[in-house]
């Protein structure tokens, strides 16, 4: 996925009101930018770090920016909620994903269950219906040796749709919950139980019952987002 437009780097002041991010730019000016994630943002907030924000194409938007990338480390983490579908769609349209190779189809934000859409449904004469579920995963707390976790806040949403995904599998379906990686460092995944105790739980039943779990790291810079390579789910 490449970013419309050219990112303008800056430094990250506070983020507040889960949606608002105040940003100094590099010629000095401090801007306010939409953070597009409505998590905790545990482990990718610091402040006095590097960011990325692409600017609105609408002129008549409120908020002129939009925050795209931070700097931990020495990796850029991908904080925009909005774009996982997009990254991982692209990916198995290039062939990037084996376990999701061969489908004839691709359709993106489905009516599925119970009043909800699914992220991805991949369908095909004969290997049938994929529901793909993607979740983007950013916070690793131990950047020394810890592992990648999910989710960084308490999810009754993403607990409905792992129940969701159990139900697919009951009635005949291969369904696939997809965590996206929006960072290079990640070299296992884990859910964070001690955040949400039941989404760990309601994830352990849900593959009990047949769904299947993938997580992938990606590539990122100021230009794009490539989904890179599948890292190993340890529960």
């Amino acid at each position: 996925m490449k970013f419309s437009d050219p990112l303008i780097r800056g430094r990250l002041i506070k983020r507040y009101k889960r949606f608002l991010t105040d940003v100094e730019l590099e010629d000095g000016t401090i801007v306010v930018a939409h953070c597009a994630n409505s998590g905790s943002m545990e482990s990718v907030k610091e402040p006095g770090s590097e960011v990325w924000l692409s600017p609105a194409r609408n002129p008549d938007r409120k908020l002129k920016y939009t925050w795209e990338l931070i700097r931990v480390g020495e990796t850029l983490v991908g904080i925009n909620t909005a774009l996982p579908n997009l990254i991982v769609s692209e990916a198995i349209e290039a062939g990037q994903i084996p376990e999701l190779a061969g489908y004839e189809a691709l359709k993106r934000e489905v009516k599925y269950g119970k009043n909800s859409r699914i992220d991805i449904l991949l369908s095909d004469p004969v290997k049938g219906q994929c529901y793909v579920e993607v979740k983007n995963t950013t916070m690793r707390r131990d950047l020394v040796n810890g592992p990648v976790e999910f989710p960084d806040a308490v999810t009754s949403r993403g607990t409905k749709h792992l129940v969701e995904l159990a139900d697919m599998v009951k009635d005949g379906h291969r369904a696939v919950m997809f965590y996206l990686v929006q960072r290079e460092d990640g070299t296992s995944f884990t859910t964070a139980g001690d955040i949400d105790p039941t989404y760990a739980e309601a994830l352990q039943k849900a593959m009990q019952a047949g769904v299947e779990a993938l997580c992938y790291t990606c590539r990122l810079s100021p230009t794009e987002i490539t989904v890179d390579h599948a890292i190993p789910i340890r529960l």
